[in-house]
Formats: C-alpha cells, sequence, structure tokens
C-alpha cells in the first residue's frame, strides 16, 4: 500500500479543489481571490482580505498534525468554498471558523469587526466543532446531530462551511492516527456524506464518499485503483468512441450539445459490487455518458435519437426531470447496450440542472449583487422538507438512541424510493416499499389519524399494499376513526409516518398510560422488596429525567404506560443511585478486600450451573434482577455493598450506564457450564407479548408453555382501547436456547404482533 500513499486518485477526476500543500499561505490566498473572481460581481473583496489577515495573526505559531501552518486549514476550506461558488460572507466565516475555537478572538471581536452575519456563521460552525465528547459516544453523536439541525434551520451556510470543514479534514486524515481514522471515515459516511447528498453537493458528497472508503476498507479501495487504472486505456477508448459517436447524432439533429464520459466514482463502483455480489470484471458500466442542453425539451429529443442509436436496457429508464429527487437533482437516466455488448449509462441533463446537481442547495443559497457588493436580494433556501420533518422529529423524541437511529435511517443515501401521485396531481416521495399509510402520513398527521382506508388508482386496496411508482393514491378519512393501530407501526415503512404514529399513542393516551405506568413501577417494586419511599427521592428522580431527557415525572409514568421505558430500567437507575448514596468509591484494593470479605460470609449460592468470578473463588453472587441474566447470556459482575457480586448481562441499560468511577467495580464473570436439556437448574425469565386481542389468545399461549414443561410464575395482561394486548408473563426456564425456541413457538399463533424479553 506503500506506493500509493501520496496519491490521490479520488481527486485526478475532477473534483474540487486539488490539494496544494506544495503552496505556500500567500499563493493559496491568491488562488482564493482567482476563484472568487471568476463567479463574483463584485470587486470588492475587502471583507475575504481582512477575514484573511485576522485569520493569519490569530493562528500564528500553530500548527497541524501535517507540520505545515494551521493556517493552510482555514484557508483550503475557503478555496472549496469558493469552489461552491458561496457569496463573500460565507468565504470570510470559512477562513475565521477557527479562530473563535482556537485561538484568543472572542466571538464579540468577530462580530463587532464582521458584523452579524458573519459573525453568526462564525459561531454557528465553532458551536458544531467544540462539542465535547464524555460518556456514551451515541448520546455524544445524537446531540451533536441535534445541534447541527438547529444551526442548519437558522441559516443553511453553516453546515456548508461545516462540510467544507469536513471535506478538507478528510483529505489530511492520513496525518491522524489508525483509529482516529477510522472514527472519523466511519462519522463521514453515516452522517457528513448523506447530509451532503441530501443538500444535493454532490461534487463534496463523491470524494467525501472516496475518501472514507479510502481509509474504512484500504485494501478494497487501492486494489479497485489499480485495477481500474490497469483497464483505463481500453475504457478511454471505448468512451472516446461513444462521445463522438452520440456528439455527432446530436449535431446531426440540429440539437445544441455538450457530450462527455466519466468513470464512476470508486465508492459507487464498490457499493454495487457488494450489492450485487460481483468483483470488478462482472460490473461492466463502470462509466457514464452525459449530454448537456439547453432547454428540457431538448432533453427529451436527445434521449429519442440515442434510444434510436443504441438498445435501451429495459426497466432502467428513470425521469428524474418530470419527478425530481428530494435534494432538487433533476436528469434523464437511461442504460443503453454499447459497442461489443457492454452496458453504459447515459444522463441527459440541462446545464442548469447540472449547475443544482453539482452544487446543490448552495447553487440557491446565492445573493443577487449588484457591482457595488451589495444584497438588494436574497434568494431563501429550496425544497429542504426533510429538514423539517427533522426539527419535527426532535421536539416528539426525547430518547437520543432513538433520535440517531432514526436520522441515520432518513439521511441514508442507499435507500430507494418510489414516486406517485395525490388525487390532485402533486407528486410524493416515499421510502420503497410505502404502504397508504405511509402516504396518508406524509400529506398530514390529520389524515393519517383518521385514515379508515384507501385506493388505488381508483381501487379499493388493503393497508399493507406496497406503493409502485407511478401510483395515483386516494386515503379515506373518518371523523368517527378512534385514530391509528399500532398494528400500522409494523407496515410502515417512513420515519415520518412512524414517529407520528407514536406521538399520537403519546400524546392521545398520555392520562391512561400515566395510570398504567405508575400501577408497573410501583407494583414492580412490590415483586423485587424495594421501598418506594427509599428510591424517590428528587436526586434519584432528576437522574432519570436527565437521563431520558423528561421534564416531569408524569412523563416517566406515561412513558412506561406506553411501552417506550420498561419499569425496571427506571426503578433500576433509581437504585443504583440509592446503594451508591449508601456505599462510597472504592478503589482496586477495596474492590479486592470487598470480595475477599463477601467469600467469607455465608451468603446462600445457587446450585448447579453457577457463576465463576475471574480471580477469586467462592464468592456469593447473586442475580440482579433488572435484566434476569440466563445461561447463554454474555454477563459481567458487579460490587456491590454488603450484597456480594451481583450479576448483569452485558447488554443490561444499568450496566451500559455506569459512570467511569462505577465501572472500577465490575469484574468479569462467566457461567460455569451452559445447562443443556438435561440439567435441572432454572432460572427466572419474563417476555412482553403484544397481540391483537380475542377470545381464546391466552390460552393458546399458555399451551405453549404447558406442552415445554415450563412453569408460569406471574401473568399481568392489559388492553389498550385499539384492542391491542399486552401480556407480560413470568417463569422459570433453562437457559437462552429453550428461551429462543419458545419465543419461535409463541410467533406463530394468531394475532402475535411482537415479543420482547424484559426482567424477571
Amino acid at each position: 500500500m506503500a506506493e500509493h500513499e501520496e496519491k490521490n486518485f479520488v481527486l485526478d477526476r475532477g473534483t474540487i479543489s486539488p490539494m496544494l500543500e506544495a503552496l505556500s499561505c500567500d499563493e493559496l490566498y491568491d488562488e482564493l481571490i482567482g476563484k472568487l473572481r471568476k463567479y463574483h460581481p463584485s470587486d470588492d473583496i475587502s471583507v475575504i482580505k481582512k477575514a484573511y489577515d485576522l485569520a493569519v495573526d490569530a493562528h500564528k505559531g500553530q500548527l497541524r498534525r501535517s507540520g505545515e501552518p494551521f493556517i493552510i486549514h482555514p484557508l483550503s476550506v475557503a478555496i472549496i468554498l469558493a469552489d461552491l461558488e458561496m457569496d463573500k460572507e460565507t468565504i470570510a466565516a470559512g477562513l475565521l471558523h477557527d479562530v473563535v475555537e482556537d485561538t484568543d478572538i472572542s466571538f464579540d471581536e468577530v462580530k463587532e469587526q464582521f458584523g452579524e452575519d458573519i459573525a453568526y456563521l462564525v459561531d454557528g460552525v465553532t458551536k458544531l466543532s467544540k462539542l465535547s465528547y464524555h460518556g456514551n459516544k451515541m448520546e455524544f453523536q445524537a446531540d451533536n446531530l441535534r445541534k447541527m439541525f438547529l444551526a442548519m434551520a437558522k441559516d443553511i451556510r453553516v453546515i456548508i462551511i461545516k462540510l467544507a470543514d469536513r471535506l478538507h479534514n478528510m483529505r489530511t486524515l492520513k496525518y491522524q492516527s489508525v483509529e482516529k481514522q477510522i472514527e472519523i471515515a466511519r462519522e463521514t459516511l453515516d452522517i457528513y456524506s448523506p447530509i451532503a447528498q441530501r443538500l444535493g453537493i454532490s461534487k463534496v458528497k463523491v470524494e467525501l464518499d472516496d475518501l472514507s472508503l479510502k481509509y474504512l476498507q484500504p485494501d478494497i479501495y487501492y486494489d479497485l485503483v489499480d485495477k481500474i487504472a490497469a483497464k483505463k486505456s481500453e475504457r478511454e477508448r471505448i468512451v472516446l468512441s461513444i462521445v463522438n459517436e452520440v456528439q455527432q447524432h446530436m449535431d446531426d439533429a440540429g440539437i445544441r450539445a455538450r457530450v462527455d464520459g466519466r468513470v464512476k466514482h470508486f465508492f459507487s463502483i464498490y457499493k454495487k459490487m457488494v450489492n450485487q455480489g460481483k468483483t470488478l470484471d462482472q460490473i461492466y458500466d463502470l462509466f457514464a455518458v452525459r449530454i448537456y442542453v439547453d432547454s428540457v425539451k431538448d432533453c427529451y429529443a436527445a434521449l429519442g435519437i440515442i434510444h434510436e442509436m443504441y438498445m435501451p436496457m429495459p426497466g432502467r429508464f428513470k425521469d428524474y426531470i418530470a419527478m425530481p429527487k428530494p435534494n432538487m437533482y433533476q436528469s434523464l437516466h437511461t442504460t443503453l447496450i454499447g459497442p461489443n455488448g457492454i452496458p453504459f449509462e447515459i444522463q441527459i441533463r440541462t446545464y442548469e440542472m447540472h449547475r443544482v446537481a453539482e452544487y446543490g442547495i448552495a447553487a440557491h443559497w446565492k445573493y443577487k449583487e449588484s457591482s457595488d457588493g451589495k444584497n438588494p436580494d436574497m434568494k431563501e433556501e429550496e425544497k429542504l422538507s426533510w429538514l423539517r420533518q427533522i426539527l419535527e422529529w426532535q421536539k416528539d423524541m426525547s430518547d437520543n438512541t432513538e433520535f440517531l437511529s432514526i436520522i441515520k435511517g432518513d439521511l441514508n443515501l442507499f435507500s430507494d424510493q418510489v414516486y406517485c401521485f395525490t388525487p390532485t396531481g402533486d407528486v410524493k416521495t416515499l421510502p420503497s416499499g410505502s404502504t397508504p399509510v405511509d402516504f396518508a402520513y406524509s400529506i398530514h398527521s390529520a389524515v393519517g389519524n383518521r385514515m379508515i382506508g384507501a385506493k388505488v388508482n381508483g381501487k379499493l386496496v388493503n393497508i399493507d399494499y406496497r406503493i409502485n411508482n407511478g401510483d395515483r393514491i386516494e386515503i379515506i378519512t373518518s371523523q368517527n376513526s378512534k385514530g391509528p393501530s399500532r398494528d400500522w407501526l409494523a407496515i410502515v415503512k417512513s420515519t415520518q409516518a412512524r414517529s407520528k404514529i407514536n406521538a399520537w399513542f403519546k400524546n392521545e393516551l398520555k392520562e391512561d398510560n400515566i395510570v398504567k405506568g405508575k400501577e408497573a413501577f410501583h407494583e414492580y417494586c412490590r415483586a423485587h422488596a424495594i421501598q418506594v419511599t427509599d428510591i424517590m427521592k428528587p436526586e434519584y428522580m432528576d437522574a432519570v429525567l436527565k437521563r431520558y431527557g423528561f421534564r416531569e415525572w408524569d412523563a416517566v409514568y406515561a412513558a412506561i404506560g406506553h411501552g417506550g421505558l420498561k419499569e425496571g430500567q427506571v426503578v433500576n437507575r433509581m437504585l443504583e443511585g440509592y446503594e451508591r448514596d449508601h456505599s462510597k468509591h472504592l478503589s482496586d484494593e477495596e474492590v479486592i478486600s470487598e470480595i475477599e470479605e463477601q467469600s467469607k460470609k455465608s451468603i446462600k449460592r445457587r446450585q448447579g450451573g453457577g457463576i465463576i468470578v475471574r480471580g477469586v473463588h467462592d464468592v456469593s453472587v447473586h442475580f440482579s434482577k433488572c435484566c434476569s441474566p440466563l445461561p447463554g447470556d454474555e454477563i459481567i459482575g458487579f460490587v456491590t455493598r454488603g450484597r456480594g457480586i451481583s450479576i448483569h448481562r452485558t447488554d443490561c441499560v444499568n450496566i451500559i450506564s455506569l459512570t467511569e468511577d462505577e465501572k472500577s467495580r465490575l469484574i468479569d464473570a462467566e457461567w460455569e457450564s451452559v445447562p443443556g436439556e438435561e440439567s435441572n437448574e432454572r432460572y427466572a425469565a419474563a417476555i412482553n407479548i403484544y397481540a391483537n386481542n380475542r377470545n381464546g389468545l391466552l390460552v393458546d399461549i399458555t399451551k405453549v408453555f404447558t406442552e415445554a414443561n415450563i412453569t408460569i410464575l406471574s401473568c399481568n395482561t392489559r388492553t389498550s382501547k385499539q384492542g391491542v394486548a399486552t401480556i407480560n408473563i413470568g417463569f422459570e426456564i433453562h437457559n437462552t436456547n429453550e428461551l429462543k425456541r419458545m419465543v419461535e413457538k409463541l410467533r406463530s399463533i394468531q394475532s402475535i404482533i411482537d415479543i420482547e424479553r424484559t426482567s424477571g
């Protein structure tokens, strides 16, 4: 791999701002001004010069990991922004984006010298950069994203500067440690590249993808580089032949057009190999031909000509002009059989469509400036409905884990989409596999909540009908509707629909859920011999509110009532605080001393199928009731004060949420043996069963336990107004294998919606 280290294959293919590491700061500044003057109507660059001078002075003496002056970084970011043809304020903010974070320059000083507009952009990027990581990585990433989307909503230029910052950091990632390279590349691929895609900035998105692949899968990346380079001459010959032939036909037809060819970027080729299970030699359409014309009319005329020239492949034509992508992308795509039977893709677009495809939202966030540099008019950002949806979800979701998974799912640029129509002819874009329920909620929450049926192309369909491209959907609503069914959660595909259905259950049934949650909370405490008065202290309650993002205790009860939280999670988090206050932090020596002290006590141990605690013998242990581990689960021990060692599952919420101090009390543990069918040892376990209520449901469920010779210890049921039954069953079982077999049998019962494991 060493011979590739200094080569930049990604940028050799015409992406923005090639790395100019050999140039001095002044030469880079001249490069920036040269790019700016190519597109900017104003000759006044005083604000850029002023920002550059301040940045040079503020960063004086600072070096990057590469050893080069730090000012190279903000200069490179500014050049990327100039390549995107951003306004002067954005470029000035790009030059200044690190001064508040990394130097003695304050926000007020930036505001005083450059005005409120530039100061806000610098502050927005600084807030995204200064987030410090403490504790759970997922919590940190979710908080970062929340702030990022809020900043985007106020001024989309904030995230464009952040993308330029991330792009330059990716270009110089080789100076970071291997662990840091992987971490940054993964975050780039998960978050920043999809955001660039959503904003339609393909020039940035393509390079972020390729650079991420370079560090996440270096062997694959360099293998692709070598193999594609080996076929370069052959590929160029084929592409040139097709380009010349198409250009000639356009000229003969009197269509003013420019035709060129390009190689698909490495990450795109890699994804195609993975998704189709093919090697590079089996991927034929490694290149695409583009036709640029003056008008939409010429796009369709050109399409007719090339379909006469080459055989089109069935099912491989896409009209993104009539139905643009959500990020404003427009183009005609068609795959054809070329010379020697080799498939290739042609994209047809106008010059303006190409500009939007390359620059995305940056092409629309422009100031109409006169030669004096003043801004008489401003064009607002367009088509950012996905961003507005994200901001709505932020209000509804207090759980960072759920928010993060939803955002990643919604940003996923590899998800397919379907295009369908409202009765009035408006186009709706939905994830592939969407149902009329998804369609209803894409129109409005009220339409989805009152939906009782749907018509597709004039015919009644089931609500789980999978929408196809071109379908015309009509939603049937009723004022007498009782609201959505929980069953819908199992059939909807879009994040928007799932979020709105969950929001309805949370809001409409809040009072009922508070009562149910409070009952479940107190019942759990009674069943586990926990004094409610011991744990219902403000400091323990505040810890729960802070952990799950609630403002009042009734919201916790409501979350338990509708199933968003498990009562065991809440009680055990409060119990941890109680136990911590009634013990003390133990040093390593004290942990060992505590283990030895506990092992001397005559606390009764479980017989058979025991636990081995690493490093000690004959330790008194007990199984935690918050996660009820079974043989077959991965386990870990926690040294308690006065009660020996409690054994938890490694995925137990109380173990995951331990503070750094508390983690010092963890100790390795493992099962002495995993009992087989012949073992008589049984362990407490519990499951929640969600099902559509019907006569005989409980009989069918208990029959499975009887036939498996499993003893039921407890059974609690409740049924919602929508007819969904929640059945909590506690029982004794040998191990996880037996539990899996039993759950599989339960899932085959009619009306069962879902089954989840809970505490014992």
